[in-house]
């Protein structure tokens, strides 16, 4: 089967797909149409007003970062570049949803939407504000003219015993896509060194939000999408949350994980001490992978242009990111977006 993008649509959603079937010497050939779920972590967009509520005095300009408006507005640009050219080889004009994590504020999404290219393209946004010290949250932006929002929700990580902890919220957020009712759950899970009962937690509370849209709408098509802080592999995501890496091993009401395989391929979307990770992921439920109608997965991808690689230098071939040991690099982020191509029949 050999995707081949035919047509480029006008504005939003996609372009238009040939699948080339063949049964018995000849071949049927099918239209489809295209669109783009996306997840990035965009490595601590902060803006350069101090907010004394939260611990951004790293991120102002007299902080330690020197977090100043021209480096703000640098990375704002950086941001919107790799955001209207994620799946672009598929899809044109940016994803139709993309969640995001390491985000200070609304403010900061606003100033992101409205920065070329992304300014023509109509993206609205949702957000809450998270409990996180540093304050950094989750949010996602959308395009309306394909998605519909009906209904959001934050929801609170906590961890027993730990009153004085607090971690980043997960983001539900339900609409139809083109008429077609979906979730998308953003997460940012607890990270590396508060150790993996934290991330234990939070797959669970994953779970737990996704098994309620599932109880709550028949063939709910879920996309549950963050920085894990975790691999493929990992027991939080694959025992805990339960993301299956084989399509054969996915049975009704299973979620899969179609970075599983990337993963298994050596690709990354984080660089640390020269190995790579997959900590971005995008998992789907079962809905999505087989649906009765409507979109369907086809393909998962990591956004690694050489662009966005760091060419020399001790972090040479890792992500090219805005800090690198302590100092300003002027780059993108020190992960690579993620993301899902789906397609249902024209």
């Amino acid at each position: 089967m050999k995707l081949q993008p035919i047509i480029s649509s006008v504005g939003f959603i996609a372009i238009l797909l040939s699948f080339s079937l063949n049964f018995s010497a000849c071949a049927q050939e099918k239209k489809y149409l295209a669109t783009t779920i996306a997840f990035y972590n965009v490595e601590n967009l902060f803006d350069t007003i101090n907010d004394p509520k939260i611990n951004d005095e790293e991120f102002l300009p007299g902080g330690i970062n020197r977090w100043t408006s021209q480096r703000y507005e640098a990375k704002l640009i950086s941001m919107a570049e790799v955001v209207a050219g994620i799946g672009s080889e598929f899809v044109k004009g940016g994803p139709a949803i993309l969640g995001l994590s390491e985000i200070e504020n609304r403010g900061v999404l606003e100033d992101l939407i409205n920065t070329p290219p992304l300014k023509d393209l109509g993206y609205a946004i949702v957000h809450y504000d998270s409990p996180d010290l540093r304050g950094i949250d989750v949010g996602l932006i959308y395009k309306p003219a394909v998605f519909k929002v009906i209904n959001s929700t934050t929801n609170r990580l906590s961890m027993p015993g730990r009153t004085n902890w607090f971690s980043r919220d997960q983001l539900v957020v339900t609409g139809e896509l083109n008429g077609d009712l979906i979730s998308v759950i953003v997460n940012h899970w607890p990270s590396r060194r508060s150790g993996p009962e934290y991330r234990e937690a939070a797959a669970k509370l994953s779970r737990n939000l996704s098994d309620s849209l599932m109880k709550e709408h028949k063939n709910a098509k879920i996309f549950i999408m963050g920085d894990l802080n975790d691999d493929p592999t990992d027991r939080s995501v694959a025992k805990v949350l339960g993301a299956k890496g084989k399509e054969k091993e996915v049975n009704k009401g299973d979620l899969f994980n179609p970075m599983w395989q990337l993963h298994r391929d050596g690709i990354g979307s984080l660089a640390y001490r020269d190995a790579w990770n997959l900590f971005d992921q995008i998992i789907i439920s079962e809905s999505v992978l087989n649906p009765k109608k409507g979109w369907k997965f086809y393909k998962a991808k990591v956004y690694n242009e050489k662009f966005l690689i760091q060419k020399d230098g001790p972090y040479a071939g890792y992500p090219f990111r805005t800090f690198a040991g302590g100092a300003y690099a002027g780059g993108y982020s020190d992960h690579f977006p993620v993301y899902l191509i789906l397609v249902k029949e024209k």
